[in-house]
């Protein structure tokens, strides 16, 4: 918004020439990061306030650990306030006409909706388990499934009509159309190793990134802190590989896609960076406010979303790998649990709790000893992602 009117004022008078420093994507990823640092902070007290006079406190679950128990109450649903702040700071400072953010920012804000849901009826109904797994992967699958199938044209043309017209190509081929190489799947530390996907392929490996890192995220944000900072680590480093993929004398100095456009992405990347601190200032331990689903599914969508568009699901792996484990040993736990039900008649546990988290805290960790240290394997993880731009 604030780039079309510098652009505006530019052409009406010489005078505003000063205005030109708009046009600079690293001044305004800055200035996206300092809008929506300073919106969540002024804005935090009166969100935590408003949460606690409407009674949206954090139901603890029966089963939950003894520890947690003096957190029931604490106000949830504050992932209203990131959106806010990354929504206000987008809208602010990126370019307008750019697809690729307005995806990101209505996949981000599709997960938030289904995520408010969620936290609602564990506030209203108070129900712990919130909204049924079925119904929430149902709505997670519409919002991912939309997303890839335009994201596998998009990714391909420069714009929405061309977009458009490879869709209608693909239809009136019999869905056999060949896509260009920078849609294939890259492997980070090789010099163009790119394994060909298809439509159906790009199709399936973006949904199972956008709702698997959503869910993820979902599933690490158990503790004061825990994930909130990894989602900042992480969409920052993204925020990188964005850059270089829409610089055409980067990406080709790297030996990277080039894919027009995608640099924008650092606007959106750099608000979510901000918007998280501000966050982090009143979640970290004793916790004033928890993120609910409505922020921890919104940001795993949007770090999911922004991966498959700079084409790196493979290094966002590595970056995230705290989310990755976290999901997986929670899906460990219970295939576990299954199987030793069935064939000794008792479930059997593989760690003392899931997620991994838990099981360290069982295991004698405080909680802060716990997300300060699943912060710096994060920022190794992060580290090591960003050696791929090099390493190759």
């Amino acid at each position: 918004m604030l780039l079309s009117l510098a652009q505006w004022l530019q052409s009406m008078s010489p005078d505003f020439g000063f205005f030109r420093v708009f046009q600079y994507l690293t001044f305004r990823a800055v200035m996206a990061a300092l809008t929506s640092l300073l919106i969540g902070l002024a804005a935090g007290p009166y969100v935590i306030r408003r949460l606690t006079e409407l009674k949206v406190g954090q139901p603890i679950r029966g089963y939950g650990m003894e520890t947690h128990f003096s957190k029931s109450g604490t106000p949830t649903m504050g992932g209203v306030l990131i959106l806010l702040a990354i929504a206000i700071s987008t809208l602010l400072w990126f370019d307008l006409s750019n697809r690729f953010v307005w995806i990101v920012l209505i996949v981000t804000l599709g997960f938030g909706a289904i995520g408010w849901v969620d936290d609602w009826r564990k506030v209203v109904r108070k129900d712990p388990e919130g909204m049924r797994s079925r119904e929430k992967y149902f709505w997670q699958s519409v919002v991912g499934l939309l997303a890839a199938v335009y994201l596998v044209f998009s990714i391909s043309e420069s714009s929405n009509l061309k977009v458009i017209h490879l869709f209608m190509t693909w239809v009136g081929s019999g869905f056999d159309v060949n896509l260009p190489p920078k849609a294939g799947l890259f492997v980070p530390f090789f010099k163009e190793v790119n394994y060909p996907l298809g439509v159906l392929g790009f199709v399936v490996m973006s949904y199972l990134v956008i709702v698997g890192t959503s869910n993820a995220v979902n599933l690490t944000d158990g503790l004061d802190g825990l994930a909130i900072m990894p989602v900042v680590m992480v969409g920052s480093a993204l925020g990188v590989f964005a850059y270089v993929t829409g610089s055409s004398v980067y990406s080709k100095y790297l030996l990277f896609p080039s894919i027009p456009g995608s640099g924008e992405l650092l606007i959106f990347c750099a608000a979510m960076a901000g918007a998280g601190l501000a966050f982090l200032w009143f979640n970290t331990h004793p916790a004033q406010v928890f993120m609910g689903d409505v922020g921890a599914l919104a940001l795993g969508g949007a770090l999911g979303t922004i991966a498959v568009i700079v084409r790196q699901e493979i290094v966002l792996a590595i970056m995230g790998g705290v989310f990755v484990v976290e999901a997986l040993s929670v899906m460990a736990q219970v295939t576990w649990f299954k199987y030793t039900r069935k064939k000794y008649g008792e479930g059997r546990r593989l760690l003392k709790m899931a997620p991994l988290h838990h099981h360290f805290e069982k295991s004698g960790w405080k909680e802060t000893q716990v997300v300060v240290r699943f912060w710096i394997i994060t920022m190794l993880l992060c580290l090591l992602g960003l050696a791929s731009l090099k390493l190759r």
